[in-house]
Formats: C-alpha cells, structure tokens, sequence
C-alpha cells in the first residue's frame, strides 16, 4: 500500500469504529517523521483500544506491520507507528492538552469526506 492508501484506510476503520473527530494530516512536507498523522478521539479508554486493535488487525491483513504503540496500558493516548502513516487516538481531554493539530499548524489537513461520506 502507499502512504496515502494506508491513511485513507486507517481513517475508514477509525470511522466504521465510531471514532470522532478524525483528521488526517499530510506532514512529509514538513518533517522526516511520517507521511501522514491520522488523529481520532475515543470516548473511553476501552474504545481506545478497540479502534487501535481494529486497525492493527486491518493494517496487518493489507500486509503492513506496526512498527511500534505506544500507550496502550495507559489509555489516554495511543501511538500506532505504520512508519509511513502514525495514528493518535486520544480521550477527549488528552487530545485538548497536547493540541497536536495545532503543534503541526503548518501541515495539509486533508478533507477525508470524500472517502469517508457523512459518518
């Protein structure tokens, strides 16, 4: 998969899992990093590690390993590194605290309606 194959579907699992607020955001023009940050809000802890699970096991059956994750006993925040393509799926009050959408203000937020729909 390319890079921006495997954020649009990473995005699609987060959406079909009922995860809110997801933005997708094009940083290779801007760090080494990744390519893209995918960034979603979870209502729990429990659905935190539902959604992260999910794609982990969507990403893995398109052939791409996770490369590390990083919070996953914690629960407010999860890091999945695809390496190209790294996701964050925050609580609601962990996502307003670290602010990353507006630490990487310089970066493209793709529009991710036209693959997603009105979910």
């Amino acid at each position: 998969m390319t890079p921006q194959q495997m954020a649009e579907k990473i995005v699609e699992v987060l959406a079909d899992k009922i995860g809110r607020d997801i933005k997708l955001i094009k940083i290779d023009a801007i760090s080494v990093l990744a390519d893209y940050f995918v960034i979603c809000t979870a209502g729990s802890t429990t659905q935190i590690k539902s959604l992260c699970d999910e794609v982990e096991k969507v990403m893995e059956d398109n052939g791409e390993k996770i490369l590390h994750r990083e919070g996953y006993r914690a629960g407010g925040w999860v890091l999945l590194d695809f390496g190209c393509v790294i996701v964050h799926v925050f609580m609601e009050e962990a996502r307003a605290f670290y602010g990353l959408e507006r630490l990487w203000a310089d970066a493209t937020e793709i529009d991710i309606s036209s693959f997603i729909g009105e979910r």
